[in-house]
């Protein structure tokens, strides 16, 4: 790639190096596609006639702990934007700092919220100090790929839909300082759906606009807005994302090529969003809440052009047949699919309580009241980010146990380690049984994900965040164990002396061992756990997301390179019920589809 002028917007039409440009963009997330994949999706996205990669950052991955970066392996962000750039790709590129991305508190690490008085997404000088300590680390890394640089990246969007917050005035033009006064000097860009761009300009940037259909003459507006300036779709929605206990969610092929075509045809540039979903590996997704709770599925599949396991879909086909209208020269070869194996069934061969497994957590933090799972004294003082926290105090009565909806997101409630019943947003109140004397009361609370859009942000604290009554009596004198499931805590389980082999009478909540043996070279699988109920799954340590009976998921992605040839450690965490087995399957099984173009936009939110 020679380097001249870089992206302009300047007239009606974008140019880069001088000439005319048309952005044919795809966003494809590094941190959702595992690492040894990059390529083979990169290709694919090549060979479907794109030109220009997009992708979030996510702050919470790269900074877990105030002041500790990450910016190696999977979350190395600078191979990843220069394997695009060796691939003839250009990069625009999203570092937020806030992502949305149905993504765990849209991309914001959840140590901010230690702040009780914490204000996201303005000039608050809490969140303001953590954002200038981050963007120092963030543009050390980026700066030497950006396009006067020698390096790909044409184009940074600056934060993200900030239309739809809009909380400070002052707060977007911080970013776009935060970018230019480090030195990023290429083009600047906002993007906002229909509503926000009304609001969520800043000035000397270009708005762009997010959106699936072209009802409200959307495009029109948007140029109304900035006459002699190129249009962009920045996110043209390809599909839409699931949240459990709701269907999949589907867009047809050719009603979405329909739109495609005529953004195209108006001369206008597209970011396909998603161009490959990927997944949402460990505890990393997001939830939505207008008034309902709604965590997001561990699946990104997003029903776009390229599945979750990196298929080509139908719309892949239709599009590269689109696109190709756009090249002079032929498209480069699709790359052949990866290969795929429903491996026989495993059989659980061991289980360990999770009362046996608080032997290999970080000491009991002891507290009169309880403490949400973000001040919690662990992990460097940064507190506890996702999984579950388990409270334990003692009762000496039964009766009306009520959380004043301060159970976020949903516990299970256990008296002398015996299952009561459970605690959500919908349920607040349990009768626990009578007994004699001092009895444990304990409540394992699950973090089932951050809302990550809307204008709650700021009231994402998970564990307990408030006082839970017995007869109408504020509990005290709390045990908390943190139970991140990180790595560490896993390898410490897998090595413990606790397993035990009778599996006639499992302890649940528990954790569930297996061995699937890999014959040759691994490939890519399903698993599947019909007769389970709800947990999440490791394989060789891996965290690959959570599992729940209700669906609409009924599957977990493995991907090929994490697993061996030879021996392969699965571990179940599980809630409510166990099977003595684990399934395997060649294909995702979606369940019932629901047609988002059949639905009203607000429905979808």
């Amino acid at each position: 790639m020679s380097h001249s002028e870089g992206l302009r917007a300047n007239s009606s039409q974008f140019t880069l190096e001088g000439e005319p440009f048309h952005i044919l963009g795809g966003s494809i997330h590094y941190f959702r596609v595992p690492r040894a994949y990059w390529e083979d999706r990169l290709l694919r996205m090549k060979s479907c006639g794109l030109n220009t990669l997009t992708t979030y950052v996510p702050w919470n991955l790269h900074e877990p702990e105030r002041g500790t970066f990450n910016f190696h392996d999977q979350l190395d962000l600078r191979a990843y934007v220069s394997l695009a750039a060796e691939m003839g790709l250009w990069v625009i590129l999203r570092p937020g700092p806030y992502i949305c991305a149905e993504w765990d508190l849209g991309g914001l690490p959840s140590w901010l919220l230690q702040d009780k008085d914490m204000q996201l997404r303005t000039t608050y000088p809490g969140f303001v100090d953590a954002v200038n300590l981050y963007f120092d680390k963030l543009v050390s890394v980026i700066k030497p790929l950006m396009f006067e640089e020698g390096g790909p990246v044409i184009a940074v969007q600056v934060e993200n839909e900030y239309g739809s917050y809009t909380k400070d005035e002052k707060y977007m033009p911080f970013i776009k300082n935060c970018l230019q006064s480090r030195g990023i000097n290429e083009l600047l860009l906002t993007s906002d759906n229909w509503e926000g761009l009304r609001y969520g300009g800043v000035e000397g940037v270009l708005k762009t606009i997010n959106l699936q259909r072209l009802s409200f003459g959307a495009i029109q507006h948007l140029a109304d807005m900035q006459p002699q300036k190129p249009l962009m779709v920045m996110e043209y929605w390809s599909g839409w994302f699931d949240v459990w206990g709701d269907h999949h969610h589907v867009f047809h092929a050719e009603d979405m090529l329909a739109v495609v075509s005529e953004i195209l045809e108006r001369g206008v540039s597209i970011n396909l969003y998603m161009f490959h979903g990927g997944t949402n590996f460990g505890f990393m997704n997001g939830a939505m809440d207008f008034g309902t709770y709604k965590p997001q599925v561990t699946s990104y599949d997003y029903d776009a052009p390229l599945s979750e396991a990196g298929d080509c879909t139908p719309k892949y086909q239709l599009l590269r047949n689109l696109f190709s209208q756009y090249h002079s020269e032929p498209l480069p070869e699709v790359p052949s699919p990866q290969e795929r194996r429903a491996y026989d069934p495993v059989v659980i061969q061991q289980h360990l309580s999770l009362w046996d497994s608080l032997h290999f957590t970080e000491k009991p933090y002891r507290s009169d009241r309880p403490v949400n799972m973000e001040n919690l004294p662990v992990s460097n003082n940064s507190g506890q980010s996702y999984g579950y926290t388990l409270y334990e105090t003692t009762i000496s009565s039964g009766g009306t146990l009520n959380s004043r909806n301060n159970i976020r997101d949903r516990a299970l409630v256990f008296v002398d380690r015996q299952c009561v019943g459970s605690l959500d947003y919908k349920t607040h109140e349990l009768t626990l049984p009578d007994g004699k004397g001092q009895r444990m009361l304990s409540l394992l609370v699950e973090n089932c994900g951050r809302v990550n859009y809307g204008k709650a942000l700021d009231e994402q604290r998970k564990g307990i965040v408030g006082d839970i009554l017995l007869n109408h009596t504020p509990l005290r004198g709390f045990n908390i164990f943190s139970l991140d499931m990180k790595p560490g805590f896993m390898k410490r389980l897998l090595n413990s002396g606790y397993w035990k082999s009778d599996l006639k009478s499992p302890s649940i909540p528990g954790f569930f061992q297996a061995k699937l043996y890999v014959d040759g070279p691994p490939r890519d699988t399903f698993i599947r756990l019909p007769g389970w109920g709800k947990g999440a799954v490791f394989v060789n340590g891996q965290n690959l997301g959570r599992h729940w009976f209700i669906g609409p998921q009924h599957f977990l992605y493995l991907p090929a390179p994490w697993l061996r040839s030879g021996e392969n450690q699965i571990i179940v965490f599980e809630e409510q019920r166990a099977d003595d087995k684990i399934l395997f399957a060649e294909n995702p099984d979606h369940g019932k589809t629901i047609d988002v173009y059949k639905l009203p936009f607000c429905t979808l939110l």
